[in-house]
């Protein structure tokens, strides 16, 4: 007996994490989406429209599987468990693996190609590389102030590679640039000896699901001599905005990072 076809472009799709969700919405293809990611706000109707299947590491499998989906949306190696239980379900899944704003725009095209709205992801992607190579010249022949990202506070870690790229395209020099090319949060832990050694004039932190504690970070052992904490050059931006490759980063998060870095 002939199983029956699958259809094309896909109809149901999950997504677990912020940003193909996001991207789905900009391609206006949303009502493609029958689940999401507990973490997922942007757009804002996005909370009121779509179920919730869990957070980013928390996914409820049998949720997925009740939405009856032709397509989940991961990423990276952090879900692997998940993506592997779901594939022994029978699911088809797609795991993005990105890391750079390239990688970004690829995400963006591959959404618009499953989908059937490729033409509008490329005119989507054209219109964020105008933006960003604006933001670019803008920047350019600026003094750079050295910037430490802070993406996680215990352990501290740093130089996620697309906000790496997104500082230096606002006009920054990110401290750890050096490790921005490790895919592994833990191959980017740093101590703060290493932040006191490459003495930062400008602190950005954007704690992953939880309000940055700016006394925390300036109460720090041996860091008041650091030039941030003594010109109290001490931001956050949310994590919704910088820490999803996604949309997100590269228009209110690069606005955000811009606006710190040249006030």
């Amino acid at each position: 007996m002939l199983k029956k076809m699958q259809k094309f472009p896909y109809e149901r799709i999950v997504c677990l994490t912020e940003e193909t969700a996001e991207t789905l919405y900009l391609l206006e293809e949303e009502k493609r989406i029958v689940g999401v990611t507990g973490y997922a706000v942007r757009p804002p109707q996005i909370r009121r429209d779509k179920i919730r299947v869990g957070g980013f590491t928390t996914i409820n499998i049998d949720k997925v599987i009740s939405l009856a989906p032709d397509l989940v949306l991961s990423f990276s190696d952090l879900q692997a468990d998940i993506v592997s239980e779901l594939i022994k379900k029978g699911l088809n899944v797609y795991c993005f693996n990105h890391r750079t704003i390239s990688g970004i725009y690829s995400m963006i095209l591959t959404l618009g190609a499953l989908t059937g709205s490729f033409q509008k992801a490329r005119l989507l992607v054209t219109e964020y590389k105008h933006k960003i190579e604006e933001m670019r010249l803008k920047s350019k022949n600026k003094i750079k102030p050295r910037v430490f990202f802070e993406e996680w506070d215990d352990p501290m870690i740093s130089a996620i590679r697309w906000v790496s790229e997104l500082i230096e395209i606002s006009g920054g020099s990110d401290i750890f640039s050096n490790i921005s090319e490790e895919q592994s949060a833990s191959d980017r832990i740093v101590t703060r000896k290493m932040v006191i050694d490459r003495n930062p004039d400008i602190i950005i932190a954007s704690w992953c699901g939880k309000k940055v504690n700016i006394d925390k970070i300036r109460d720090r052992e041996g860091w008041t001599n650091i030039n941030a904490i003594r010109k109290n050059q001490i931001f956050e931006i949310k994590s919704p905005l910088i820490l999803q490759p996604g949309p997100a980063a590269l228009t209110e998060g690069l606005r955000s990072l811009y606006e710190i870095i040249n006030s």
